[in-house]
């Protein structure tokens, strides 16, 4: 199985701005103010140059639930200052997690973890992920706001 077998398979196609390949599997009926009551993806990352899930943070929590292929690396920028980290994959002995959530409020990133080749992953949010809600991560004040991260931050940004 490879990258192109998935993208052919699963009808991939670029999610905007973020990065990486995905595919809407489920939208939940419309809530009173329009957003879907919940909404889950199918998204595909590469090790290739360019090919990560730049910086953003959404109004709600976001899990990621880790399905094929190599391990994804998240980072992690709480509202609060913190800066974590959390390995989605397949060895859940040895730490990595196969469902994680991020809470609501918290910057995102990640990238397949060094020596991996491409992991297949999903999101689900509830209340459901709208276009509206997606804040983009800009790297200057990303850095001035998480000086620790500065090193980790900049390679998860796109203009």
């Amino acid at each position: 199985m490879s990258p192109e077998d998935l993208v052919a398979h699963y009808g991939l196609e670029p999610i905007p701005r973020e990065g990486g390949l995905f595919r809407r599997t489920w939208t939940g009926p419309a809530r009173p103010d329009g957003r879907p009551e919940g909404t889950a993806i199918l998204a595909l990352l590469t090790s290739r140059p360019g090919d990560f899930s730049a910086l953003h943070r959404l109004p709600a929590d976001e899990i990621w639930h880790f399905h094929l292929g190599d391990a994804l690396e998240l980072l992690l920028l709480g509202a609060d200052g913190t800066v974590d980290t959390a390995v989605l994959g397949p060895d859940v002995l040895g730490g990595q997690h196969v469902q994680f959530t991020v809470p609501a409020g918290t910057w995102t990133g990640g990238r397949v973890a060094a020596g991996g080749a491409w992991t297949l992953f999903g999101c689900t949010m509830a209340p459901g992920f709208t276009y509206e809600d997606y804040e983009h991560g800009d790297a200057a004040e990303l850095t001035a706001r998480y000086p620790a991260a500065a090193d980790r931050i900049g390679p998860l940004c796109r203009p």
